[in-house]
């Protein structure tokens, strides 16, 4: 990983009056854009598809300027033009995905979060060390899949937005749909209502929820996944029958939805979330900035924490004029502009490279 102190001596040498933030066009990039013009800095999109055009159909979430790059190699190449251009990188699922957590993590543009948060993020065994020694509940592992005698959810290693993902009822089901060349778990399934909690956790803030390292945590939204084809293969009967005639079930996400909880389940949420913050401390140096804990909530009005997102996830895109809970904190804020606000706050009180790794 680019060394911290690396980091740092960049941005000794950056103008702070004339910040660019920058992200790559995809995911949560409108958002981003959006966010970070409301918070007054230049913004920048980085592609390496022509795939910038319907930027032109939101003139209020479009960059400033492109960069567009044949590759990711020659994006890394080329990192002295954004560094001559004051950046701050936003990562997103996409961006880290596409250029993959280790190439990500050496990157030599300064970054909205801590990188080291990447792999642990990336690598399932990992996460649920970081989660369950938080004292955060999840979904039972299966560790060998002969073992399998009720449904259970196979996932690969890294965001995919859920594609990949298979349910599997026994190890017949799921020597038939599993890639033997991809890192894998294997949980329970797990019955109940998903929600994704979409929390902020600013360092340098000094009031609201505390936590462990003095910083404060805010719930800015929830939603829920809209996937194709999963959600609409009941009307083709069972699965089983769907499947004889080449009609496999898929989890990849295609849109999301707004969503809130019964408000008796806002002290757990909160809980699980403070938890995970003080364990990412303990564990990697800390996570700070949106981070999501995907949930299922069970009859019995129990959490399950089945995945975390550790950086802005797509979902947050439905309140780009803010949600239910921003509303209450920052009316009308998204979580883009949140992050673009924390960071022209720490410029103004000096402590920029608090933020970025």
């Amino acid at each position: 990983m680019v060394p911290k102190k690396k980091i740092d001596e960049i941005l000794d040498g950056y103008d702070k009056s004339k910040l660019t933030i920058a992200t790559l066009c995809s995911h949560s990039s409108l958002q981003i854009f959006h966010g970070a013009r409301k918070m007054g800095f230049k913004t920048l999109g980085l592609t390496v598809k022509d795939n910038t055009k319907y930027y032109d159909a939101f003139p209020l979430a479009k960059p400033d300027n492109f960069i567009k790059y044949k590759d990711f190699d020659e994006m890394e190449e080329r990192v002295g033009e954004l560094q001559d251009e004051n950046t701050i990188i936003i990562p997103h699922g996409s961006f880290v995905e596409y250029m993959s957590p280790n190439r990500f993590e050496n990157y030599e543009v300064p970054s909205y979060g801590n990188r080291a948060v990447l792999q642990w993020e990336a690598d399932r065994d990992s996460q649920r060390q970081w989660i369950t020694s938080a004292g955060v509940p999840m979904p039972r592992l299966i560790t060998d899949a002969r073992e399998i005698n009720e449904p259970v959810m196979v996932k690969y290693h890294g965001a995919k937005g859920g594609r990949g993902f298979f349910i599997a009822k026994d190890y017949p089901d799921f020597k038939m749909s599993i890639d033997n060349t991809q890192p894998y778990t294997i949980q329970e399934y797990c019955l109940g209502t998903r929600y994704y909690l979409h929390f902020f956790y600013d360092p340098l803030k000094k009031d609201g929820y505390k936590c462990a390292q003095g910083g404060s945590l805010e719930l800015l939204s929830i939603d829920r996944r809209d996937e194709s084809n999963i959600d609409e293969m009941y009307k083709l009967g069972s699965i089983e029958d769907a499947k004889r005639h080449g009609l496999y079930p898929s989890f990849v996400v295609t849109g999301n939805t707004p969503a809130v909880i019964r408000e008796s389940l806002l002290p757990k949420a909160f809980e699980m979330g403070e938890n995970v913050v003080n364990r990412a401390y303990e564990l990697f140096g800390g996570m700070w900035g949106p981070f999501c804990l995907e949930t299922v909530v069970t009859d019995k009005l129990e959490f399950k924490v089945f995945e975390i997102s550790t950086r802005i996830v797509a979902g947050t895109n439905p309140f780009i004029s803010g949600s239910p809970y921003a509303d209450l904190i920052y009316p009308g804020l998204s979580t883009a502009a949140r992050m673009a606000m924390g960071i022209r706050k720490a410029v103004e009180d000096g402590q920029l490279k608090t933020l970025i790794s």
